[in-house]
């Protein structure tokens, strides 16, 4: 089951893709459904908390009329970061699930989830479909880093046919 919410939050991540965004996608589930789910928006939106699963937590909440979420699972395609660790644990959600690992070692998603915040603490597995949430990512930003190569090429091009003239 770990891995069939894990490709549903692969889905989320492929229509942030489609976006421009960062591929990232979320789903929370509850008895067995997938009661929230979310994608990277934050460019489109301009706002610093349109992660994932900060939209896949808001929906779940708004699904059981609850900020609370208790024996929830939340499955991302990368490690989250900690201000939706700190979502997380105010939800009270039991389990994290994530795919790729945060690989700048910034994410604390460990540490987070082991502290007792709000006398609550998490599980979480990492390494779930590992290999295809990282290449989702990989693959996006070295289209990225292409497109901004040509781009600068192209300004440069530009630029010596007009000191040219």
């Amino acid at each position: 089951m770990k891995e069939e919410y894990m490709r549903a939050a692969l889905r989320e991540a492929q229509k942030a893709e489609k976006r421009g965004e960062v591929p990232i996608g979320a789903v929370v589930v509850l008895e067995g459904r997938i009661i929230g789910k979310g994608h990277n928006l934050r460019t489109r939106l301009q706002m610093a908390t349109a992660h994932a699963e900060m939209r896949a937590i808001d929906k779940a909440c708004k699904k059981v009329h609850s900020w609370r979420l208790p024996g929830a699972e939340l499955y991302v395609t990368l490690e989250p970061c900690p201000m939706c660790m700190g979502a997380v644990l105010n939800a009270r959600i039991a389990k994290v699930y994530f795919g790729a690992y945060e690989q700048k070692g910034r994410s604390l998603t460990g540490e987070l989830a082991e502290a007792n915040l709000l006398n609550h603490t998490v599980e979480v597995e990492g390494g779930v479909l590992e290999e295809e949430c990282s290449h989702i990512l990989t693959a996006f930003f070295t289209k990225m880093r292409e497109r901004e190569k040509q781009k600068r090429e192209k300004e440069k091009a530009k630029k010596q046919k007009n000191q040219g003239k």
